[in-house]
């Protein structure tokens, strides 16, 4: 567990990259726990718990204990959830659905020793972490004009994190488990452990009647109810980035078709992962592609059947 207890502690240390490698905890755990088994996964859980709640208290980290369960419970689910060899769509699902249950059940527990809510906290958490950036700025020698719109723009975000915070806490958990099944593959493959048999990438599209949930959602928005309102846009939200990667499926599949070289795949993934706009694209790709079928896959489907 040397591996996962380096991705956490490079979280605090490395500025930039850190919380980037952190991402990449669980994959220890779920190569450890389908090699040795359940129970030695959970011993060398509790191992890792214990060297990094050390070594971050030593380096004013305290709080990536949590990090650490968090992460390390997710790889040990994932592990059990491919034993039940559901399909990669399923998998996702229920991994991410248990780690926000984890992760709620975490901040609950965190929240009681503070006397406040789980959202009241991540919410107080971030303003706190806001409030800092403007301090350091201005101790830096930042103009006062400078930091007054600092301030402004902190404020902002602030707001629009209240509005949209469901939907990023779920797409950011749908991430890192995507990002560790999917990097698990050539990790298996590395140690000759099996592989869940996953029907292939380029040919997953997301569930028909979620469609009705993009409708439903985006008519929602023009109601005059708050609550309604708020409810509607962390739905479109999720539902749009699951259409993101059905999208993301179709370029793959014509990637693949094609056999277009690597160099230019990467020039493809790179626009799609800084540039914005093509997952905006992406989301519309896979949306009219319940009608449309780009792939001619559910075509040649109902033909064979």
């Amino acid at each position: 567990m040397i591996t996962a207890s380096v991705l956490l502690i490079a979280s605090g240390w490395i500025p930039f990259a850190g919380p980037f490698l952190s991402l990449l905890t669980p994959l220890p755990f779920l190569y450890f726990t389908a090699k040795f088994g359940f129970r030695e996964g959970v011993k060398a859980l509790l191992i890792c718990l214990l060297a990094v709640g050390f070594i971050g208290n030593l380096s004013g980290f305290p709080q990536v204990v949590f990090l650490c369960l968090e992460f390390g419970l997710l790889g040990l689910m994932i592990s059990e959830i491919y034993g039940r060899k559901l399909s990669i769509g399923r998998t996702i699902l229920w991994a991410t659905g248990l780690m926000l249950l984890l992760g709620f059940m975490i901040l609950i527990g965190v929240g009681l020793t503070k006397n406040m809510g789980p959202i009241e906290l991540v919410l107080s958490y971030l303003q706190t972490n806001l409030k800092e950036t403007v301090s350091v700025y201005e101790q830096m020698g930042g103009g006062e004009k400078e930091a007054a719109q600092l301030r402004q723009f902190a404020k902002a975000l602030m707001e629009v994190f209240k509005r949209i915070y469901p939907s990023l806490v779920i797409v950011g958990t749908g991430f890192v488990v995507w990002l560790n099944v999917v990097l698990s593959r050539h990790v298996f493959r590395l140690g000759n452990l099996p592989y869940p048999r996953f029907e292939p990438t380029d040919c997953w599209w997301a569930p028909e009647y979620m469609v009705w949930g993009v409708i439903a959602a985006g008519f929602s928005l023009f109601l005059p109810v708050g609550g309604i309102r708020w409810t509607a846009i962390n739905a479109l939200i999720v539902l749009l980035t699951v259409y993101v990667f059905h999208g993301l499926s179709i370029v793959l599949f014509f990637l693949n078709k094609y056999r277009v070289p690597s160099w230019i795949r990467l020039g493809v993934y790179f626009l799609i992962l800084f540039q914005q706009v093509f997952l905006f694209f992406l989301a519309l790709a896979g949306l009219f592609d319940q009608w449309i079928d780009f792939r001619k896959i559910r075509h040649r489907k109902s033909s064979a059947a």
